[in-house]
């Protein structure tokens, strides 16, 4: 342990080889516990500020993992997190790889919904405050929030195990959206019986509420359109409003996860699994131990789906009290709903091979190119669509999955823009106060419920979200079709 330590402490940019036009690897040799190289993809400032903290330390330590194939992979948008770096996609090989509740994250299946409008913007302009004003009174944020709906233990269950499907059956979702949300709104596989009583005391009346953090509901105009043909397609004109709502499993995903990155630090130790890092405990993924914690995260994540859809059905409802009877053609229609915390069962060709691989994607996206079997049959001969928010008061991305993901990184992309300063450090250099009046000179309206919590997510705590999606691009992991700017941003 103490020569892993030492030689992961001088690991600099002599110790990364650059293999292609933003691609860097940190060889297998740099450390003996090494199972498969380190891969990043950056340009060089993004290499630079990868290297101000410990993500690329722990991007190393992912390539120990039991089962790990080909790559442990790092996104342009790659920070520091709990275990594995967000920005981090690791696949492990089945039977006989791994499954760590710090792979997926504490939120688990947060993620992205787009909605997207026939209305303008300029049409919407005078009426902007007054849905601002009821997106905020309609969809609860903050630490702790409470929904509209209470779930009994049975409804609960439903949800659970349904997803998605159990808004349709209560009228709260369209067969549209669910054939437009990642894994068609259900993730296979749920069991509630792994789930806690703790984790579902936080979630019972946490359905239909955005939280607090990095999670918002955006209004948005979209201000260009790169590839008209296939943003066509999928509903997107310039000009137009769009609206991005970014939350996950609330109170309940984060009790999961913390329930199995407790027990599990002994399941390592029974497994005999050594590890360069506690937090990145895991289990093997066909045992009973990693078995239950993929039933509950199956249930967190269709939690997760089903609080964004609920959230969508209210944004609606917001809408139709504002503009019914002053605007025509404002209805809001789904081009889709991604996952960016989850680990996923999927077939991918490693060496002309098929292999069955367990892909940990933490803060990075599905990014399923042209002709998979997995989406829509309206989708399924361009690829699949993925969105790529921005932080506070800058632009956000659609893009769409492509061949050259599936054959680089397991069908994966980046998942924002990644943070370059800690939330304690946002709030000693930013005044909320100050950043709502700046934006709203800017004409981007802010609904918030904390200062602080404001301060924490100032767009100088991120990266540049367009050089990243740039470097995403020029890759072809992602092939870029629209980019959004916020006109009113609710958070908690």
């Amino acid at each position: 342990m103490c020569s892993v330590l030492v030689e992961t402490a001088l690991l600099g940019k002599a110790h990364i080889e650059r293999v292609a036009e933003h691609v860097w690897e940190i060889p297998k040799t740099f450390r003996a516990d090494m199972r498969v190289p380190a891969r990043l993809y950056a340009d060089e400032d993004l290499l630079e500020t990868a290297l101000s903290d410990n993500s690329l330390v722990q991007l190393v330590n992912t390539a120990t993992l039991p089962g790990v194939i080909r790559h442990a992979i790092a996104m342009p948008d790659i920070h520091q997190g709990y275990g594995f770096p967000i920005g981090g996609v690791v696949a492990t090989r089945l039977p006989g790889g791994v499954i760590s509740p710090g792979g997926v994250g504490y939120d688990i299946n947060c993620g992205v919904r787009l909605l997207v409008s026939l209305v303008s913007a300029e049409e919407i302009a005078p009426h902007l405050e007054d849905i601002a004003s009821r997106l905020y009174a309609n969809c609860p944020s903050g630490v702790g929030s409470h929904g509209h709906l209470h779930l009994n233990d049975a409804e609960l269950n439903h949800v659970l195990h349904e997803g998605a499907h159990w808004m349709l059956d209560k009228g709260y979702a369209s067969r549209e959206d669910l054939d437009h949300t990642e894994e068609f709104g259900r993730i296979p596989g749920a069991d509630a019986a792994f789930v806690s009583d703790r984790a579902r005391e936080r979630g019972c009346n946490q359905l239909g509420t955005l939280g607090a953090g990095n999670h918002f509901i955006e209004v948005d105009r979209i201000a260009e359109v790169y590839d008209q043909a296939t943003a066509a397609r999928l509903g997107i004109f310039s000009g137009n409003v769009a609206v991005q709502i970014h939350c996950g499993s609330r109170g309940l995903g984060h009790q999961i996860c913390e329930d199995y990155v407790s027990r599990f630090q002994k399941t390592a130790r029974d497994y005999a699994i050594e590890l360069p890092d506690r937090e990145l405990v895991c289990a093997p993924f066909d045992s009973k131990e990693g078995q239950e914690y993929f039933h509950a995260m199956a249930c967190a994540a269709n939690f997760a789906f089903a609080n964004r859809q609920l959230l969508a059905h209210l944004i609606r409802q917001s809408f139709d009290e504002v503009l019914t009877g002053k605007i025509t053609n404002f209805e809001l229609s789904q081009v889709y709903d991604i996952a960016h915390n989850m680990a996923k069962i999927e077939e991918h060709d490693v060496g002309g091979r098929s292999v069955r691989v367990c892909v940990h994607r933490k803060g990075a996206t599905r990014a399923f190119g042209p002709g998979s079997s997995v989406l829509p049959s309206d989708l399924r001969d361009l690829g699949q669509p993925v969105l790529i928010p921005g932080s506070m008061g800058t632009a956000s991305y659609v893009l769409i999955g492509t061949t050259e993901a599936m054959r680089q990184t397991f069908g994966s992309t980046c998942h924002g823009a990644g943070r370059v300063m800690s939330r304690a450090k946002a709030k000693k250099v930013v005044r909320g106060s100050t950043l709502r009046d700046q934006l709203k000179s800017r004409g981007i309206l802010i609904c918030a419920r904390s200062m602080s919590g404001l301060a924490e997510e100032a767009p100088q705590a991120y990266k540049d979200v367009s050089r990243v999606v740039e470097v995403v691009h020029s890759l072809g992991i992602g092939r870029k079709i629209a980019r959004l700017e916020p006109l009113a941003v609710i958070k908690g």
